[in-house]
Parts: structure tokens; C-alpha cells; sequence
């Protein structure tokens, strides 16, 4: 059978670029990976997957080996600051079983996760990686894209049918058809991600997931793996340097932290400083350049809507890519494609970051439990698994179903 295309650059050896990898691959469509770094990155990130994930995580054939290898993560709780206790908060147990599947938050730092994906494309299904290949432009005609690529031996061209830039939130991809335009904003708060060991689940009853409330002192602490390290990520002053951000940190933790630790308390293995934007690119697609995950859109990481709805870009994207392949679709599906994320990132993504943001800094932590819906709708749902389940399911808008549009 004639293929309509013969060949995918992917740009950037990222979770979202290896995913995009792994897809293709499976389904017989030879990739070009292009990575600009001389190895995976291994800074402080992501390690929380969304339910709506899941499903695409498992059709690419690797959320059972995330799993034996990180965790499911169950509990979520909004806390004071105060003395950490309970306001309100949701069990994700009843997705252990959801229409057979089970589609439980899952949890692998990224590090982790990026080399667990790169082994299954270079093991499994032969792929290869072009290390210190840096991006520095793309064009196309016709019938070819390019990438215009700084390599050690110097300058080169790679020629495919497709690029796909999968490079993160300085996408070279993106500003190679954009710009500087990536419309949205930055938000004027500072926030700094940490790695630690320190006893909060025995010693202190928190739950897998936990969102401190507090206009200044705003955290997130959630378990990141099985032997009992926590990311622990807190609101700062802006403005600050990172030698100063660093000065500070321990006086945050025997601020925010559940029995005012002093450093000697726990063992900090990693410390990053991070700004937060809510920005989407103009279009995922121009010609045959495309854009999915950080490099077609960012959010706040508050609820993990960052790399979830990226993983959903690339089941989606790959949904497209697979049609014009076996010929179910046109090139137009592509232009769904970016009609459709943008849209769910402008409706979904955007709008539950963004509250979610704003519900942790609120502030009057003392009386958000009587003003929040969300938060209310929590506190009820606390006795009841249908209403429970049904707020899980409402996770699930994020994601769209592009084989819809494939030829009867």
C-alpha cells in the first residue's frame, strides 16, 4: 500500500516528543527524534499524571512499566496552614475501576519517566536519537518540511514529511514560525520546586496530594515515589535571585511545612525556581510544521493540566497522523487538530489551571470553603461515590476524539 508520507521529525526528547516516538513507531511510521542537549533533562518537574492521561498512556503500551516502576496516587486534600488539617479533598480510588479500566492518577518523576520512555523507542521498536542536534529554524514547501539543525560536525538540513516540535516552552519550532508571539501572560508570583525526604505521611497523616491554602505562603506537597520523596512546590516573593530564593528555603519549610522543620529534620535533594505562565500558540499547525504539549501551550502547574493535556496533544495528534497514514483521513484533520487542542486548552485547560492557581492563594483561606464551588461540591461528594465519580468524570472534557473524523 502507497503511504501518503514517509517520515515525522520529531524536535525534543521530552516526555511528549518520546510519547510521540513511541506512537508512531508502534504503528510502522519511521521518526527522526532530534534532541538539542546531550541527554535527557533531569531537573525537578512533572511527576503526576492526570486521569484523562491514562487512556492514551496505556495505548502507547507503557503505563503498567510507569507503574511498577512509580505509583498510583489515591487522596488529594486542600489543608491550613495553621496546623495542616483537613478542609476538603477527593479519593481517586473509584477510578481503580472505571468502565473496566483503571484510570487512577499515576506518579513517576519525570527524569524517571523520560528514560523509561527513550529505552521503549530504542529497544523495542529500534528507534534512533540524534543527540546535540539543535533546531535552529524550519521550512517547507509542497511536499517537504526541514529543520535547519546545529550539530557538533556543524550545520545540516533533515528533511521529512512532517516536524513536529515537542521542544518545550522555548520551542525553537514555535518561534521559527511565530516569533516572540505566544500570546497570554506570566503570572506576578514566584514559585520554587523541591525535592525532599521528610515524614509527612506517618508522622503526619497528609495525603498523597495536598494543597496548602494561603495568600503568600501557597504549597503543594505531594509523595513522588514509593521510597518517600516529596516534591513540595511553594509560593515566594518575586523578584528575588536564585542565590537569594535558595538563602530562603529554609525559613519557607519551618513556615509551611507540618512540624516547622529545621534543616536538619529531612534531606533536600533538589531545589529549582520556576515562573508560571498561561500562554497558547496562535495555531498547532502551519503547513506541515505542527506544535503539541509546553511548545504549542503552558499553564500553572497547580492540578498538573501541564503535562497531562501535553500527553492528550500527542494521543490526539497521533490519531491524525495514523488516518492520513492508512488513508481514513485528509491533511484537513490536522487543522482539527489545532482547531480542537486550542480550543480544550482555552476552555479546559487554561480556565481549571488557572482556578486552581487562584484557590490556593486565596486570600481568606478561613472562609473559601464557603465561597469555592469546587471546594463545596467536594465537601458533599465526601459521602457520596456518584457524585464523587462524576466530578472525576468531568476531568475527562480535556480530551477529544479526533477518529470521529475519519472516513466511513
Amino acid at each position: 500500500m502507497a503511504r501518503p508520507f514517509q517520515k515525522v521529525i520529531v524536535v525534543g526528547a521530552g516526555p511528549s516528543g518520546l510519547l510521540l516516538c513511541i506512537f508512531l513507531s508502534k504503528h510502522g511510521i519511521p521518526v527522526c527524534l532530534l534532541e538539542a542537549s546531550d541527554k535527557l533533562d533531569d531537573r525537578p518537574r512533572a511527576a503526576i499524571y492526570g486521569p484523562p492521561a491514562m487512556v492514551d498512556l496505556k495505548r502507547a503500551g507503557v503505563l503498567d512499566k510507569i507503574r511498577r516502576r512509580g505509583m498510583t496516587l489515591n487522596t488529594m486534600a486542600w489543608r491550613r496552614i495553621e496546623d495542616h488539617s483537613y478542609i476538603t479533598g477527593l479519593d481517586g480510588a473509584i477510578l481503580a475501576d472505571m468502565d473496566g479500566e483503571d484510570l487512577r492518577t499515576t506518579c513517576l518523576v519525570l527524569d524517571q519517566l523520560d528514560q523509561l520512555l527513550l529505552d521503549e523507542f530504542l529497544n523495542k521498536y529500534n528507534g534512533s536519537i540524534s543527540w546535540n542536534h539543535k533546531v535552529v529554524t524550519v521550512g517547507q514547501d509542497e511536499k517537504t518540511a526541514w529543520v535547519d539543525v546545529e550539530t557538533p560536525d556543524g550545520p545540516t538540513k533533515v528533511y521529512g514529511d512532517y516536524v513536529v516540535g515537542c521542544d518545550g516552552a522555548n520551542s525553537s519550532v514555535r518561534k521559527s514560525l511565530f516569533g516572540d508571539d505566544f500570546p497570554g501572560f506570566t503570572w506576578d508570583k514566584q514559585v520554587v520546586a523541591t525535592n525532599v525526604y521528610y515524614d509527612f505521611e506517618a508522622k503526619y497523616g497528609l495525603s498523597n496530594a495536598n494543597f496548602i491554602v494561603h495568600p503568600e505562603h501557597f504549597t503543594m506537597i505531594a509523595k513522588i515515589t514509593v521510597d518517600g520523596l516529596y516534591r513540595v512546590t511553594y509560593g515566594e516573593t518575586p523578584g528575588l535571585s536564585n542565590e537569594e530564593l535558595r538563602e530562603r528555603q529554609p525559613w519557607k519549610y519551618e513556615t509551611i511545612l507540618p512540624g516547622h522543620p529545621k534543616p536538619g529534620d529531612y534531606k533536600l535533594v533538589s531545589i529549582a525556581p520556576y515562573k508560571m505562565h498561561q500562554r497558547c500558540a496562535p495555531s498547532f499547525r502551519v503547513g506541515k510544521v505542527l506544535l503539541a504539549a509546553d511548545a504549542a501551550h503552558l499553564c500553572n502547574p497547580w492540578g498538573g493540566m501541564g503535562i497531562t493535556g501535553g500527553f492528550i496533544d500527542i494521543g490526539g495528534l497521533y490519531d491524525c497522523l495514523i488516518g492520513i497514514w492508512d488513508g481514513k483521513a485528509d491533511e484537513s484533520i490536522l487543522d482539527l487538530y489545532s482547531e480542537k487542542r486550542i480550543e480544550k486548552w482555552k476552555k479546559v485547560i487554561n480556565v481549571v489551571s488557572s482556578d486552581n492557581f487562584r484557590r490556593v492563594s486565596d486570600s481568606d483561606p478561613a472562609t473559601i470553603l464557603d465561597r469555592d464551588p469546587v471546594m463545596l461540591a467536594c465537601k458533599k461528594a465526601e459521602s457520596d461515590k456518584e457524585a464523587q465519580l462524576a466530578a472525576f468524570k468531568a476531568m475527562f472534557d480535556v480530551r477529544y476524539d479526533f477518529t470521529q473524523h475519519y472516513k466511513s
